[in-house]
């Protein structure tokens, strides 16, 4: 463990910016969500007859999971069940990024090379970002200050124990692959795969599915709803098990070697395999692939439920006001429908940025030299991947589209209505999409050290997407959100200046990218 000390205080500065955000963007946002609901629910009545409803619609337990009480803390930590997910993705993501891609670049055996113990930087990782969660959970308790101590203490230790637990899954990723690329995947497919079956769990009759979660034993935790304590063995269990895997696997491979053999290709590549657009479909089809099924995945089970909700919401006109806020239709279905692209608009964000910035990986790894030492120009090179960037969104949001409109045009009885209406409503969601891209294409060219900066800003037009309706907060902040000026679909009005105009945006920013990276260094 020699050097451990070194490493904590060489990722907390390296991570001095992102780590503080993550931990009070994921610490704050239950009780923003409960000052919210009571606002919008003063009194007793309201709060009540608001939980019945959720209580009684199956999409929104298969969404955020059980709802176990009717005050507002519970129901704000409720409506916030999509936040321990997201927790447990910057903590696998974060231990990969300081264990398995500091030995991809080759910095990890540079270290090696001083005085180093061969476990120290799995350590540092695994003490600094279990400490973010440790920070995240505080917080949230903090935060809940004028709440119930024990509901406020059952949801601090929840978060926290989430994200400890699924930092141990990023650390046994770590050990399995030779690239980041593969760790990062395994680690993903970890979380979602938790995720689904805390959904499967909580809207079935095979609720012992959702024991296999642990973002379900976070919420068997009964935050300021009759607390239970007795999951957190459970987490202790899973940490201890995970950690003990970790440092065995790590000492029985090689410094950059991985336990699973890499695949090799052929000996020779063919014909088709010989310009830029072939060696970026290469490299993305694989996120590709896996975005747009789980995406097609998720659409289908929620699609199928929206006309459930219809039914289950229609005598209650609070509930149908928020909504309306959220998805600006008249119709239940399509505002609850509208609502799920606004915010899965966002998560396809996430792949735009993730393959605007495939590029910069391939930089920092010193494959783009190889590259452009023959005869392919750095424009084309990177135009190659911005394909992906820019149509990749298209395809994942298509899929959507097609699986949504498809369950819910079935269970409705009206499927050649509903499906080009909910086709049209996921693709309206591209050209905000498209914003955020430009915007990481730009900082890549221009900038490339401040690239985070795009996830820095989809992080804070998340935030105010899921609370700024509901906390009433000034238009002109709600109106720095790319997303703010998409249309309400299905249902709501069309205007096609807010889309040219976003569009437009994303053309400068992207011209802008290709100009940087004509005239700056590579590498």
């Amino acid at each position: 463990m020699t050097g451990t000390w070194s490493l904590i205080r060489l990722i907390l500065r390296r991570d001095r910016v992102i780590l503080p955000l993550w931990v009070l963007l994921i610490a704050l946002l239950p009780i923003v969500q409960t000052s919210g609901i009571a606002g919008l629910y003063p009194d007793e009545a309201g709060l009540r007859q608001f939980a019945a409803s959720m209580k009684a619609t199956p999409a929104f337990t298969a969404l955020y999971g059980p709802l176990n009480d009717w005050h507002a803390a519970a129901m704000g930590i409720w409506r916030a069940g999509f936040v321990p997910v997201v927790l447990g993705l910057v903590t696998v993501l974060t231990v990969i990024r300081h264990t398995r891609v500091e030995e991809e670049t080759g910095r990890r055996e540079l270290l090696g090379s001083t005085v180093l113990g061969r476990h120290a930087p799995l350590t540092a990782a695994l003490a600094v970002t279990s400490a973010g969660a440790l920070l995240t959970g505080l917080i949230l308790m903090a935060s809940f200050s004028g709440h119930p101590a024990r509901g406020a203490l059952a949801a601090g230790l929840g978060y926290a124990a989430v994200g400890i637990a699924f930092a141990a899954v990023g650390a046994v990723a770590a050990q399995l692959t030779e690239s980041a690329g593969g760790a990062r995947a395994i680690g993903v497919t970890v979380v979602g795969v938790t995720y689904v079956l805390r959904m499967a769990g909580d809207s079935t009759d095979a609720t012992w599915l959702a024991w296999l979660s642990p973002i379900g034993w976070a919420q068997r935790m009964r935050p300021f709803a009759g607390e239970e304590w007795w999951p957190l063995a459970l987490f202790a269990g899973l940490v201890a098990l995970l950690w003990a895997a970790a440092y065995t696997l790590a000492a029985r491979r090689d410094v950059a070697a991985g336990l699973l053999p890499p695949r090799l290709g052929p000996a020779e590549a063919s014909a088709g395999f010989a310009s830029p657009l072939a060696l970026a479909w290469r490299l993305h089809r694989g996120p590709l692939l896996a975005w747009a099924i789980s995406f097609a995945f998720f659409g289908a089970i929620v699609g199928g439920a929206a006309d459930a909700v219809g039914d289950a919401m229609a005598g209650n006109k609070q509930v149908m006001e928020i909504l309306a806020r959220l998805g600006g239709s008249t119709s239940i279905g399509d505002t609850f429908i509208g609502a799920l692209m606004s915010i899965l608009g966002i998560a396809a964000t996430g792949y735009a940025i993730q393959a605007a910035l495939k590029p910069r990986t391939e930089e920092t790894l010193m494959r783009a030299e190889p590259v452009l030492a023959v005869s392919v120009s750095r424009v084309g090179w990177l135009s190659a991947h911005l394909v992906f960037a820019l149509l990749g969104p298209a395809v994942i949001l298509l899929a959507l589209g097609l699986a949504v409109g498809f369950s819910y045009g079935a269970s409705s009885g009206d499927l050649g209505g509903q499906l080009p209406r909910v086709i049209g409503a996921a693709l309206a969601q591209l050209p905000a999409v498209w914003t955020l891209a430009g915007l990481a294409v730009a900082l890549l060219g221009l900038l490339p050290r401040l690239v985070a900066v795009a996830w820095v800003a989809l992080g804070l037009f998340l935030l105010s997407g899921q609370v700024g309706a509901l906390l009433n907060l000034p238009e002109a902040v709600l109106d720095l959100s790319p997303y703010t000026h998409l249309p309400h679909l299905p249902g709501g009005d069309v205007s096609a200046g807010p889309l040219a105009a976003l569009t437009a945006i994303s053309a400068v920013l992207v011209a802008a990218g290709l100009f940087g990276i004509r005239r700056r260094d590579i590498g």
